[in-house]
């Protein structure tokens, strides 16, 4: 018996027979309980993050602009509300490098209602009170109609002069152009700085650029915003037609799930078979054109890709691989027919469960939602972490200045040394940041941030593999069917997943979080290194990518399958993913096959829901089809709504057919132990279904011959 419980605990041997087992075990205890007390504790830091951030963090940093007193622009709720536009006193200035550094302009900003609209200087403007009283809607409070030309610009109170501007992404930009070659502003190509000097118009362009280069990817942010704005309910509706056909699509494989496949099947080679065809058209439509039989290593690299397409030997490569492709297909068709057989079978036997528990289908929705969270409040933590810095203000200056660059404070700026010393001086709003404790651990925070989301996100995940692996199961193992199983197999499978198996969920997730959080931090570190000559290093960092990619996709595949047995069995992770490897070990021909074949049929239903509702969106939102030209929003990029459309058909998609792909990930396990624990003997029969002992020339022995 000793050496009996040690070959067990290697798993060397198959399952013995049991009379006992009817299916996931009912009586079991909690596993995996350190793991368990190790969540909920990361959860209740994860939690004191949260709130810590919310404390501190101010997401208008990222929404307003920022005055040179560190105030929002257009604020609701503020004396600045009516003033949504930034204003730059002397937009030439932002051609200084410390732009980039410090990512603001060294002059003074203010918010405005209006960005200005013609050229003025402040010298002609104080002769005309009308002129003045319009320029002193872009000077500082405190400008009376008293004061000089001269001690106005002194004390820096007023801009030396107005440019016709624009506002871009809330701020005021020289309406700049051109006539020829010669830039313009305002349609004139040069203009008084204020100061009695002519400049040209082209004196802007660096300003302007290097002011955009701070807010670039903000403006696209904003056009993508706008964009979503204008079509949300379109998107929406796109959504809710992908959940319609992938609804309609699963009800039609639970009827008729042999015809489908092999349509999707025979599909796959007519469309290689066409690409062959198409291939061998453009060939030969090559053929005698200028050119066209340049070989693509005397083309050498081109950045144009188009250009390879000009070439013959590039169509001859395609079709001689996709030839290749559609071979190995009919090959693999003839030698494995057995195995699809099986597959298909399987596939069958999914659609009957799946028929018997109903509910499971809509059980991704549950899934869905707590993701849902998980990535909201991901989301809101990090944008609150990102924006709990302080404004920081520093000394500009127009002269040579030793404080130049200093930290210092706006409110008692001008009665302090560094202004009586530095006259010309000025206490601006620099960037957002912060030497306390607090501020120096952000980073920390937000890569605490990341790996719980990873781990929380991987237990979500996790949860809904385990639950729809024990509903499956006790239909597979029910002796009559649906008599002997649960009267709501998914709401009890859950139960017993929460109750005793959070533990092992954790630890699961654990392990692969840990694997994606070392990912993350590779990435970073080949960011970091795209700039170095070192080809060793970045020989090492693309081997540990691949390697830990790999490492990835395996822990992934184990902990489905050791789900998988903790919910049929009730033991803790490290067993069942014992239990499971070995077990797929010794049928390694049928996982390598039937696994594979399975997961790549149910790949080409979701690819052929996410086209077919991936062509509807583009001719809808590019305006293609003459019919929607009216009804089809306005926006800056119509790929926008189609790649938010495709993306989430492909998720929507993915959560119906994850159903199905956990259906038949869970049968298959439960078909190999049955394989192991039965001889189809009266007292050992099989409980597979029919199809299924047919396509292996299995049967029970009760059965009448055929």
């Amino acid at each position: 018996q000793k050496n009996e419980r040690k070959r067990d605990w290697v798993g060397s041997g198959p399952r013995k027979y049991d009379p006992t087992f009817k299916g996931p075990i009912q009586n079991r205890g909690c596993t995996d309980i350190v793991c368990c007390i190790l969540f909920v504790l990361a959860l209740l830091g994860y939690i004191a993050v949260g709130i810590l951030a919310w404390s501190q963090g101010d997401p208008r940093k990222v929404i307003y602009p920022t005055d040179s007193r560190g105030q929002f622009c257009g604020q609701a709720g503020t004396e600045l509300e009516k003033k949504p536009l930034l204003f730059y006193f002397n937009i030439m200035k932002c051609a200084s490098p410390m732009v980039l550094l410090e990512f603001q302009c060294p002059t003074t900003q203010m918010c405005v209602e209006k960005c200005p609209e013609k050229f003025m200087t402040l010298l002609k403007a104080y002769t005309n009170k009308n002129d003045f009283e319009y320029y002193k809607k872009f000077c500082k409070e405190g400008v009376t109609n008293t004061m000089g030309a001269p001690e106005i610009l002194r004390l820096g109170l007023c801009p030396a002069m107005l440019t016709p501007s624009k506002p871009f992404t809330r701020r005021c930009f020289p309406a700049l152009g051109q006539k020829g070659k010669v830039i313009t502003v305002g349609n004139i190509s040069s203009f008084d700085d204020g100061y009695g000097n002519m400049r040209d118009a082209k004196d802007l362009v660096d300003g302007v650029k290097n002011a955009t280069v701070v807010i670039e990817a903000r403006q696209v942010v904003m056009k993508i915003f706008e964009d979503y704005t204008q079509s949300w309910y379109w998107i929406l509706i796109g959504l809710v037609i992908a959940m319609v056909t992938s609804l309609l699509f699963i009800i039609l494989l639970r009827y008729l799930a042999g015809i489908m496949v092999w349509v999707m099947i025979v599909l796959v080679i007519l469309v290689i078979g066409y690409g062959i065809f198409h291939c061998y058209m453009e060939y030969a439509a090559l053929k005698g054109e200028p050119g066209a039989n340049v070989t693509i290593q005397q083309l050498g690299f081109q950045t144009d890709l188009s250009v390879y397409l000009q070439i013959r030997q590039t169509w001859l490569a395609f079709m001689i691989i996709l030839a290749i492709v559609d071979v190995v297909i009919i090959l693999l068709l003839i030698f494995l027919r057995k195995r699809i057989l099986i597959a298909v079978a399987l596939i069958k036997e999914a659609s009957r469960a799946i028929g018997h528990v109903m509910c499971s289908l809509f059980f991704p929705l549950f899934t869905f939602v707590l993701l849902a969270i998980v990535i909201a409040y991901w989301a809101v933590t990090a944008v609150f972490l990102s924006t709990s810095n302080e404004p920081v203000y520093k000394v500009f200056n127009e002269t040579l200045c030793e404080h130049s660059r200093k930290l210092c404070d706006p409110a008692n700026y001008t009665t302090s040394l560094m202004k009586a010393q530095c006259p010309d001086s000025e206490c601006l709003f620099a960037f957002y940041g912060g030497e306390t404790v607090y501020h120096k651990y952000l980073i920390g925070l937000q890569f605490y941030n990341v790996f719980l989301f990873f781990w929380c996100a991987n237990f979500v995940i996790g949860l809904g593999q385990m639950t729809l692996a024990g509903a499956f199961a006790s239909y597979y193992w029910a002796f009559v069917k649906p008599d002997d199983m649960p009267a709501f197999p998914v709401f009890s499978s859950l139960g017993r997943s929460l109750r005793y198996h959070t533990g092992s969920l954790a630890f699961g997730s654990l392990i692969l979080s840990i694997i994606q959080i070392i990912r993350v931090l590779l990435e970073y570190l080949d960011h970091k290194l795209k700039g170095a000559k070192n080809k060793f290093a970045k020989f090492l960092l693309c081997c540990l990518k691949c390697c830990f990619w790999c490492l990835e996709k395996f822990i992934k595949f184990l902990n489905r399958n050791a789900y998988i047995m903790v919910a049929i069995y009730g033991k803790n992770f490290c067993t069942s993913a014992r239990d499971a490897f070995f077990l797929l070990m010794r049928n390694m021909i049928r996982v390598a096959v039937l696994d594979k074949v399975t997961d790549f049929l149910l790949f080409l239903g979701k690819l052929l829901i996410v086209g077919l509702v991936g062509v509807f969106a583009f001719f809808f939102f590019s305006g293609r089809v003459k019919a929607f030209e009216n009804t089809a929003p306005h926006l800056h990029y119509y790929w926008v709504p189609i790649l938010t459309v495709v993306i989430g058909s492909y998720l929507i998609a993915h959560g119906f057919f994850s159903v199905y792909a956990m259906c038949v990930d869970t049968l298959f396990l439960c078909f190999l132990e049955d394989l192991e624990r039965n001889d189809g003997s009266p007292e050992r029969p099989y409980l597979m279904p029919e199809n299924l002992r047919k396509v292996l020339n299995k049967k029970n022995k009760s059965e009448p011959a055929q």
